[in-house]
């Protein structure tokens, strides 16, 4: 694959992580909740998800997947029920200054997070949008090379983790500033309902 080829890629790749959508949403809530607390975990179970949808785009398997209907639509309603489920805890949870709350255990476990992330992300409908519909337009994949998958992946591996990660820092860093209980309760409910919107739009695609 050709670098002009590579940097068309990395930069479309790029601004389609970068825009809001349910994955970016869900981390951004989950950072703003719970700070830092199984980010890594999280971000490895949308890279995965991303890797998975890129090998189906690249190994010509497209058309199986989209043939494949009972088990998207099975996924697609598991990953808003996800979204539902972070909505629920959000706007339900006791409003506990950050104080309080950095240091209070969760019982998320990080190999849960990872499934929900993956399956949210299997389930995104702006992933599959860029994977199946888009990236035929940015890379030649009837011609693709096995140095030219390699090439991608190493961008997807990337430029997700740090786009991800950056919004995971800024939401964990803009706790801070919620340090009163109303002002925590007013981020939960905000977030719940951002949650619930983002769940709402992967139902419905």
């Amino acid at each position: 694959m050709s670098l002009y080829g590579l940097w068309i890629f990395s930069a479309v790749y790029f601004v389609a992580v970068a825009l809001p959508g349910p994955s970016v949403a869900a981390v951004i809530a989950r950072s703003l909740a719970r700070g830092t607390q199984g980010a890594v975990a999280y971000i490895a179970g949308s890279l995965l998800g991303d890797l998975i949808w890129f090998t189906i785009a690249a190994t010509g398997l497209a058309a199986l997947a989209q043939t494949a209907y009972t088990f998207f639509v099975v996924l697609k309603y598991a990953g808003a029920a996800y979204l539902l489920y972070l909505a629920y805890r959000l706007g339900t949870a006791p409003p506990q200054p950050v104080e309080e709350t950095a240091a209070a255990p969760h019982g998320e476990r990080s190999s849960q997070l990872f499934i929900a992330s993956l399956t949210l992300t299997l389930a995104n409908p702006k992933t599959v949008l860029f994977f199946l519909a888009l990236l035929p337009t940015v890379v030649q994949l009837k011609t693709l090379n096995v140095v030219g998958f390699i090439e991608i992946a190493a961008v997807i591996c990337v430029v997700l983790p740090f786009i991800m990660g950056a919004y995971t820092i800024a939401a964990a860093r803009a706790r801070n500033f919620f340090k009163s209980t109303k002002a925590v309760r007013n981020l939960n409910r905000g977030t719940g309902v951002a949650l619930a919107g983002a769940a709402v739009a992967v139902a419905t695609r």
